[in-house]
């Protein structure tokens, strides 16, 4: 999506188990045994697309007096973690070295764009067991509730507005009492109270360990095991990418803990309707993911093909495939390969512009204007079709089709607008920022004969 949603974030969880848990050897392993902090920053780095204003880790070692600890501030994984400039990079993971550990990348649906709202949010008590950190991914859509019940039945204070507090205060009522709590019973209680999309990757100074996914299923969670390494993350290609060979999905309702350096998995809900967000598959999620055992890119493969067969414009030689960098490239690449016209790059993006869709609101509008560069070579006098992964706010696209069409030498003939997405007339309130009716662009326009590719007015609109 060229407007770039903001939508949630991305997790992840390590931990080096007493005893291997099959025959399988990590690559690597002989050199950063027992140390979970060199792998984190590169599995964040495949997490970025799911957050990219903070990250962070926490660490878990008892060669420390500080068992728990937390890194975390604004900014990419590579800014956050100096991963450019090597000295202060290996500094920081030789500060955070432990066992264990969860990272977090952010995007907010919630909450300022400060420091204070990075996670992972760390909990600190003298009871071991109630000194915990943890990394959410998904939204509340029961937040005002909630907030009110811990705040004046339970006497909660609120210094943060963020679903994420609601999940501290959560926790750590669960984790109330003399004796440590089982956290499979903690995750029960929070399964009854909490209504929306949630996983959770949390970490206590007992070295306890959970990666726990909602009962809805609706936002991806996968894990893998290879010899003594278990690890846990938000997309398959973060594990992938890692060396792990058996990757699994994490089932609704179901989590991953580990405890006295032993795994094991528990049921804490029911399965619930399975609900899955379709956006993963249309946006948000790395196009190397599997989601389910459905991979991403061949989803929006399936998408360019259809839209292919849709196709009601008469093809000659003047006609070329243009997706909008990157999403849409897949799509595009199918619909132009099944059409047989050529997909070509006719538009360059500023790979130091990110995601604007999961930028703030004030921001998004510049970043769509500087975030891409028409190529007058390749666009002059063709007859284009504009393959967009979906149309939300059309922030961008309205851009993209006025820099097209209207920049003078090297414009185009003709601009036709794909969109490899049903139309998207309804908010989102599990996690993805779109949550007001009158934001939706498409909504204006059913009723009107709009089937999902742009009606004339439509791309009258955005020019």
């Amino acid at each position: 999506m060229s407007e770039d949603l903001h939508h949630e974030c991305g997790v992840a969880a390590l931990y080096w188990l007493d005893e291997p848990v099959n025959g399988w050897a990590f690559p690597g392993a002989e050199r950063k045994t027992n140390d979970v902090a060199p792998l984190l920053p590169p599995m964040l780095l495949d997490l970025q697309n799911r957050g990219q204003l903070a990250s962070g880790f926490s660490t878990y070692s008892t060669d420390r007096v500080q068992r728990l600890d937390t890194f975390k501030n604004i900014g990419t994984v590579n800014e956050v973690f100096h991963m450019s400039q090597p000295e202060r990079h290996e500094a920081i993971l030789s500060e955070y070295g432990g066992r264990a550990g969860i990272g977090h990348t952010r995007y907010a649906t919630s909450g300022a764009d400060d420091a204070r709202y990075a996670q992972p949010f760390e909990r600190h008590h003298a009871r071991l067991w109630k000194w915990f950190s943890f990394g959410f991914n998904g939204t509340l859509s029961n937040y005002t509730s909630l907030h009110d019940h811990l705040n004046k039945k339970r006497g909660y204070h609120f210094s943060l507005e963020t679903d994420t507090e609601i999940i501290m205060h959560t926790l750590a009522y669960g984790l109330r009492g003399e004796k440590m709590s089982s956290l499979k019973k903690v995750m029960s209680e929070v399964a009854d109270q909490f209504d929306g999309a949630y996983n959770i990757v949390f970490l206590d100074a007992e070295g306890r360990l959970f990666a726990a996914r909602d009962p809805f299923g609706f936002r991806p969670m996968h894990w893998a095991v290879q010899g003594r390494l278990f690890a846990a993350a938000s997309e398959s290609v973060a594990l992938a990418n890692m060396g792990f060979t058996e990757i699994h999905a994490l089932e609704p309702g179901q989590m991953a803990i580990v405890e006295r350096g032993k795994l094991r998995f528990e049921r804490f809900a029911p399965v619930r309707a399975k609900s899955r967000c379709f956006f993963e598959w249309v946006y948000f999620a790395n196009v190397a993911s599997e989601i389910d055992g459905a991979s991403v890119y061949r989803s929006r493969a399936a998408a360019g093909k259809q839209l292919a067969e849709m196709e009601d414009q008469e093809i000659d030689d003047d006609c070329i495939v243009v997706p909008v960098p990157d999403t849409a490239k897949a799509a595009a690449d199918s619909f132009a390969f099944h059409l047989k016209i050529p997909c070509m790059e006719g538009l360059i993006r500023n790979r130091h512009v990110g995601r604007t869709f999961i930028q703030p609101d004030s921001t998004r509008g510049d970043a769509a204007r500087k975030k891409y560069t028409p190529l007058p070579s390749v666009l002059e006098g063709k007859r284009i079709f504009l393959v967009e992964d979906s149309i939300v706010r059309s922030t961008t696209l309205q851009t993209l089709v006025k820099q097209v069409s209207k920049r003078g030498r090297g414009r185009a003939s003709e601009v036709h607008v794909r969109v490899a997405c049903p139309p998207i007339i309804s908010p989102c309130f599990y996690g993805i920022d779109m949550s007001t009716l009158d934001e939706l662009f498409a909504r204006e326009f059913i009723g009107r004969g709009y089937k999902g590719n742009p009606r004339p007015e439509m791309l009258e609109k955005m020019a």
